[in-house]
């Protein structure tokens, strides 16, 4: 069994069971934990997830990240300066696109479709590196996860930290890891 299969495995064992309702936003959020060189062959296996997650009575909706950074500079009047002189843009993505970003993923997770049954499955996470911290992303979500925010994460998890293509300082959240480390879930 190849290393995605596995990963949907444990995905769907965690995703049948009834759902608690108390839970906070960060605490609503599953990270699927995956080796960063499996991006591609995790992309081209994505509809399992989708799959397993309506055969256990869930509804699914997708997220990408991958566009949210070329259409927010595309929308930037100031956009060519920025490409001559990078380092100008500094200042703006950590506030602005950072916010852009969030508002981007925001609106996925409270679009009228979405609801307490429904898995909102986030795709191209590592598009974001360099350009904003997706620990503050998904901060600024939390209060707006309505069912389950399943995130999928190329990088590591160990001791209750998480780093995006094993490249940064890593981060602790809530969120529920799902790695192919870990043959009971934690719950």
């Amino acid at each position: 069994m190849g290393r995605i299969d596995q990963l949907a495995d444990r995905y769907e064992r965690h995703i049948a069971p009834l759902w608690q309702r108390n839970l906070a936003g960060a605490e609503r959020t599953v990270f699927i934990v995956y080796p960063k060189e499996d991006e591609r062959r995790l992309r081209a296996h994505r509809h399992d997830f989708e799959v397993r997650t309506r055969n256990a009575g869930h509804r699914w909706k997708e997220f990408d990240f991958t566009g949210v950074f070329p259409a927010w500079m595309a929308a930037d009047e100031y956009r060519d300066a920025y490409f001559e002189c990078p380092e100008d843009l500094d200042l703006k993505l950590d506030s602005e696109f950072t916010d852009y970003a969030t508002g981007q993923l925001r609106a996925a997770l409270t679009a009228t479709d979405v609801d307490n049954h429904t898995v909102v499955g986030v795709f191209g996470a590592a598009t974001l590196y360099g350009f904003t911290r997706l620990s503050k992303v998904l901060r600024g979500v939390e209060a707006d996860i309505r069912g389950r925010l399943l995130l999928f994460f190329p990088g590591e998890y160990e001791d209750n930290n998480y780093r995006l293509l094993d490249a940064r300082d890593g981060w602790n959240y809530l969120a529920v890891p799902i790695t192919l480390h870990n043959g009971d879930i934690d719950q």
